[in-house]
């Protein structure tokens, strides 16, 4: 059990008869006929508690095996990282979780706007995996970057997932996206990582890089429109307390679904090859 000593639900008491625009409030009242308007219940970035609580866990065991797991944030509305002043120390030394604290700076400026305007905005979260060996992962149902990214977007606020290059490759050309491989003392590995580390579904001993695109918040002081339960048009404000960003409390969570699902996809790896479970159980 872990306690919400941060909870009021007299903030909310005002969102009982309408749906907030950017919530979840209409597709749950349309799919259950019932909602929990007290601080979002499923649909709550609080329901991540678990996630990251169990995250916790798999990273460990992913240290253990030469494995590690970082995410940080890499954008804030347009303000991104350089990363030729990465530092990895700052990312939880910064409010806003960028390992640039130039960036930081830029960013809680920009942030600082967006209030006063009564907005909010959204933002990258990059995740890097690195030790992961070659070889992990399958070539259908269960390829590790689609695993990643139906982890990834089942954090509330995900709106899009890329790994690798993303998006970009939809401009490139294959001279330009193709990662050439080259060995060195019997080591096979790339010379570039456009693939982001997974080629047909399977890890390829480069370093795995995703990113999450966070949406706004949707809670925001500025008046919106929308329809109350009796299916009338309405104006609303909403109040209570509302981040303007949600971004750097969303690292942690998709740090801990990117460390569950690797460490989900080395345990599968045990049964693809007789010789793995005769070696293990030798």
């Amino acid at each position: 059990m872990i306690p919400n000593t941060s909870q009021k639900s007299s903030d909310y008491s005002e969102i009982a008869s309408y749906y907030r625009p950017g919530h979840a409030d209409y597709t749950f009242d349309i799919k259950y006929g019932f909602r929990d308007y007290t601080g979002g219940g499923r649909s709550s970035g609080r329901e991540t508690i678990g996630r990251v609580a169990a995250g916790a866990v798999a990273v460990k065991i992913l240290k253990e095996m030469g494995i590690a797991i970082n995410a940080y944030t890499k954008s804030i509305g347009p303000i991104s990282i350089d990363m030729t002043r990465f530092d990895k120390g700052a990312i939880y030394r910064t409010p806003t979780c960028m390992p640039d604290e130039a960036a930081d700076q830029a960013a809680m400026a920009y942030l600082k706007e967006c209030m006063e305007k009564k907005d909010s905005c959204g933002g990258i979260i990059e995740c890097i995996a690195s030790g992961l060996p070659a070889g992990i992962g399958d070539p259908v149902f269960e390829k590790l970057d689609a695993s990643l990214a139906k982890a990834i977007m089942s954090i509330g606020a995900v709106k899009a997932v890329e790994i690798g290059d993303g998006i970009l490759v939809s401009q490139s050309v294959g001279s330009e996206n193709n990662d050439a491989f080259r060995c060195a003392d019997g080591i096979v590995s790339k010379k570039t990582n456009h693939s982001g580390g997974i080629l047909g579904g399977i890890s390829d001993g480069a370093q795995i890089i995703l990113r999450a695109h966070i949406k706004p918040t949707p809670s925001i002081f500025s008046t919106q429109e929308t329809v109350n339960q009796n299916k009338e048009n309405i104006e609303i404000t909403i109040k209570g307390r509302h981040d303007p960003v949600i971004v750097p409390r969303a690292v942690v969570v998709v740090e801990a679904m990117t460390a569950l699902t690797i460490l989900d996809a080395c345990m599968l790896n045990m049964t693809a090859r007789l010789d793995y479970l005769t070696n293990f159980y030798r």
